[in-house]
């Protein structure tokens, strides 16, 4: 499977659930503390330009901007049209003048940048993890990642293991165990920021089932 594939698969089945996905986003949004201890890690000040790689329908974008303030900059990147679509929906309905909006693979990032980088439940969708992570480190001393992690209580895998059946493509976890391929890729991802950063720092939260890893650099 080539690069253009990869790419194309993940944009027809997240497009294929954008409405979807956006309520759940924003459904869940404060579930298990993920989100905030996100934005903490991150420890942004006021005036800083943060990237989001994976935005989505831009669940996240509100609390990027209030860390941010005004005179920052929050850039959501999101390689699906009908995500970003509903998320310029969010920027225009909140008449946002300093959130940007991009198309485009956050394995090649169009982003020349930032102060620091958010990532979202996106590392597990990569076959390389980690080369994607390094790179996201080459553009910010803060890179923070909130990723699936299947180490977690028996129901809780369990639950982990039904999300990624509903689609076996989009994770490539067709034909193999779907919750040791989460946690290969979420391993890789942490292993990116292991190799970039000074300082790298994690937690667990929803029972075990995800993890947010920070790394800082000095």
């Amino acid at each position: 499977m080539t690069d253009a594939d990869h790419v194309d698969r993940i944009r027809a089945d997240y497009g294929r659930w954008a409405r979807f996905y956006d309520w759940f986003a924003r459904a869940t949004t404060s579930v298990g503390g993920v989100r905030a201890a996100c934005i903490d890690a991150l420890d942004l000040d006021v005036g800083d330009t943060v990237v989001e790689f994976g935005c989505g329908p831009g669940p996240n974008l509100p609390a990027l901007r209030d860390a941010v303030g005004p005179s920052g900059h929050v850039v959501g990147v999101d390689v699906t049209r009908r995500m970003l679509d509903r998320a310029r929906a969010l920027v225009a309905r909140r008449g946002w003048e300093n959130v940007s909006l991009v198309q485009g693979d956050a394995a090649t990032p169009p982003i020349g940048g930032a102060d620091a980088v958010l990532s979202t439940f996106v590392t597990s969708l990569f076959p390389d993890p980690a080369a994607v992570v390094r790179g996201w480190c080459g553009l910010a001393d803060r890179v923070v990642l909130a990723s699936f992690a299947p180490r977690g209580s028996r129901p809780a895998n369990a639950a982990l293991w039904a999300f990624t059946r509903l689609s076996t493509e989009l994770f490539d976890a067709d034909g193999v165990d779907a919750l040791a391929q989460l946690d290969r890729r979420t391993a890789a991802a942490r292993a990116g920021l292991d190799a970039s950063m000074d300082r790298v720092g994690s937690e667990t939260y929803v029972f075990g089932t995800v993890t947010v890893a920070a790394g800082h650099r000095a």
